[in-house]
């Protein structure tokens, strides 16, 4: 039996021809950013701080200008007062979705658990969810992992939706994460027979894993957290929203208020921590998926299931494994945590966590509370247990974090 350091030498052998096509999206995203960042004449007076109504915060309006370069958009909203990912898919939604008989059509099956209160509705008194407005929601679900293209137009050459919905993470399904060109071939199928609904893209997870991202290949809309790929591992909270500018200007109208949309917005901490958050998205990214790509070999070596596929370059930052087994799965999430650099001799357990269905168990000893982007774990507490395994800001911490999972296996 070899050593478990020489059992991982040979996993990155196996996939070294996967580290080198990382290595080259990484280096055209970060040409792409500094392209951008050159052209937008960035310099220390747009990371200043700004308070009360935030009237012509240059920080703000040039974060969003490069946001909106970034995505080849007219339009972005890039703000710290954007809580989460969920935030800012449900304040996009809500923003274009606010009228009875408006219909959202999402056709990679639900979409992820924290979005299940804004479309159906929560337990208590509802005032604000799309059954409470009255926007119908339908959806079709993915057929072995891919689009269901026959339901999907069936359904499109008699219905018109508002919004046409796609997730490109996995979520807690089991799933591959959508590729760019995915992503790209439906939109354009679609437009051959509807040009007037709205096609919005949940890009969490998949940002800079590719040199495309959906608004250039189609999409009208993404949205997305700071606190995954476009942080850095640096922006301390925030999300983002990107598109047309008409559709971003109505969902500012939510983010602030009718007439004021994108004119006001202080921020009392310093811009810099999301420009070079930002600028250190590419690198970032590309050691989660290399990590991604490493912990999938070694598990896969083990005779588990698990996404990515073989071969394949990671489409977002997550692993999936199959573990069939509920000890074993929250084991292996506090041996991760255990690995973590804060708040390692902490032993996370499964808990009715807000916004989900099943008690969620999350190991995340991170710089940034809940950061993705970093080394972290997290799973449903339902059969077959399957871990998701997210980020990892350099390659060695996950290298630490699977040697101590080799360790337990």
């Amino acid at each position: 039996m070899i050593g478990i350091d020489e059992f991982i030498k040979e996993c990155e052998k196996e996939i070294m021809p996967i580290y080198e096509k990382i290595d080259d999206i990484s280096l055209k995203n970060q040409e792409k950013v500094l392209k951008i960042f050159n052209e937008n004449r960035i310099s220390a007076r747009h990371f200043a701080s700004t308070n009360g109504y935030g009237y012509d915060d240059i920080g703000r309006d040039t974060l969003n200008k490069v946001f909106a370069d970034i995505f080849h958009t007219e339009s972005a909203i890039v703000s710290p007062n954007i809580t989460c990912g969920s935030h800012a898919l449900a304040l996009a939604l809500l923003g274009l979705l606010n009228k009875k008989g408006m219909s959202m059509l999402s056709i990679t099956g639900k979409p992820y658990d924290t979005l299940d209160d804004v479309i159906f509705g929560t337990k208590e008194d509802d005032y604000s969810s799309f059954k409470a407005i009255g926007v119908e929601y339908n959806q079709i679900d993915l057929k072995d992992g891919y689009f269901d293209e026959e339901k999907i137009f069936e359904f499109l050459e008699k219905n018109v939706p508002t919004l046409i919905f796609l997730q490109r993470s996995r979520g807690y399904a089991w799933r591959n994460a959508l590729c760019i060109n995915d992503i790209k071939y439906i939109i354009e199928k679609i437009r051959k027979i509807n040009t007037k609904s709205i096609i919005m893209v949940d890009n969490c997870y998949g940002e800079f894993t590719d040199i495309y991202e959906p608004t250039e290949v189609g999409a009208d809309i993404t949205a997305g957290s700071l606190i995954k790929n476009l942080g850095g591992g640096l922006a301390p909270t925030g999300g983002y929203i990107c598109g047309k500018e008409d559709l971003i200007k109505k969902i500012s109208y939510r983010y602030t208020s009718p007439s004021l949309g994108l004119e006001v917005g202080s921020y009392a901490g310093s811009y810099q921590p999301f420009y070079q958050g930002l600028f250190m998205a590419a690198h970032t990214v590309a050691q989660a998926m290399k990590g991604s790509a490493l912990m999938s070999c070694a598990m896969r070596k083990l005779g588990y299931k698990v996404l990515p596929i073989k071969d394949q370059v990671p489409r977002d930052i997550v692993t999936s494994i199959e573990l069939n087994d509920k000890d074993l799965l929250i084991k292996l999430c506090q041996i991760i945590q255990e690995a973590s650099p804060i708040d390692s001799f902490v032993v996370p357990e499964p808990w009715d966590m807000p916004g989900y269905n099943d008690p969620i168990i999350m190991s995340a000893g991170t710089f940034v509370q809940g950061a993705t982007l970093e080394f972290s774990s997290d799973a449903p507490i339902r059969a077959p247990y399957i871990l998701y395994v997210q980020g990892g800001l350099t390659l060695e911490h996950v290298k630490y974090g699977l040697k101590k999972c080799l360790e337990l296996l």
